[in-house]
């Protein structure tokens, strides 16, 4: 089968494209024959070693959809979509034409969803899944998102607003504020750290019950916007990984920090993630995908560069 691979890290130039075996799905596993598999910065950041657990050779790739074709006879012929920690670190991932994952590691994919469309929601969907759940977001609750336009920040919009809470997305660029008040979301625009907390007053009177910082930049500014024992989500930081915020002025809130961290789920996980939420793409609640870039898998190596270099637009490796 043809697959990306490498062999070493720290640069993009040890991916290849290489012809190996056909896996062989074990006991109690799923060949699943890969239609369409999502690209997604975690990848690329894979191949350049900022996963020291990696196991080399590798085939990376986290997201996938495609049709079981060997494993339990209830799963023969499905369409299914999946994701997860266990895909392209330890186990070799879904850039390649099969891979095997758990029978318990696949859901049924959302008729409404294409293989390419459900090829680019897995990892940004159970993240932001997994932020409104932890952080208790429901009926009535005041919900900001910093960084709304990108992937898992509009992911988590879309999801808050299904469980009835009120939403405010906050971006940087008046084109990306214009897209999300399209889309029914009330904008502000982020500007200056120091003015964010009267930005968030005038829409919710005392501050935000949550905040989900997808940028890794604005979290001493959130500390100030937050509600009374509110709860911060982080799912970034900068490269260093050092944030200095008030922890004085997050204890006198009686606030909360969550780590939002997709590897900490396997397949079987983030199957189950899959699974509460994919029906809300066939009821219409939640959009499909759009603008989606399909490249061939022999084309992989230049979608990997660009998304390297900053390019944000969704790219769907298609074997």
């Amino acid at each position: 089968m043809k697959a990306l691979q490498f062999k070493h890290t720290g640069d993009l130039a040890h991916l290849e494209v290489a012809d190996l075996p056909t896996p062989v799905a074990p006991e109690g596993h799923v060949l699943v024959e890969v239609r369409a598999a999502g690209l997604n910065p975690s990848d690329v950041k894979n191949v350049l070693g900022r996963f020291p657990y990696t196991t080399l050779p590798r085939v990376p790739g986290r997201d996938f959809a495609g049709v079981v074709v060997a494993g339990p006879e209830r799963l023969l012929g499905q369409a299914v979509w999946g994701t997860g920690s266990d895909l392209g670190f330890a186990h070799d991932g879904s850039h390649a034409q099969y891979l095997t994952v758990p029978a318990d590691g696949v859901a049924l994919k959302p008729g409404q969803l294409s293989f390419t469309q459900a090829a680019s929601l897995g990892v940004p969907y159970t993240t932001a899944w997994d932020a409104v759940e932890r952080c208790q977001v429901g009926q009535g609750t005041r919900f900001l998102v910093l960084g709304a336009n990108g992937a898992v920040g509009s992911a988590a919009l879309a999801l808050a607003r299904i469980r009835g809470a009120e939403v405010l997305a906050a971006v940087r660029r008046p084109e990306q504020a214009a897209t999300l008040r399209a889309q029914g979301y009330p904008v502000v625009l982020l500007e200056h750290a120091d003015t964010l907390a009267s930005q968030v007053n005038d829409v919710f009177t005392g501050g935000a019950e949550v905040i989900f910082d997808t940028t890794g930049f604005w979290l001493p500014a959130a500390v100030v916007a937050l509600a009374t024992f509110g709860r911060i989500a982080i799912i970034a930081a900068p490269v260093n990984g050092l944030v200095e915020f008030s922890a004085l002025g997050l204890y006198r809130k009686g606030g909360s920090l969550v780590g939002v961290n997709s590897l900490l789920y396997d397949c079987a996980a983030c199957a189950r993630m899959l699974e509460q939420f994919g029906g809300y793409f066939d009821n219409g609640q939640l959009p499909l995908p759009t603008d989606l870039l399909e490249v061939p898998l022999t084309e992989g190596l230049a979608a990997y560069a660009a998304v390297n270099g900053g390019s944000s637009q969704k790219v769907i490796l298609l074997p």
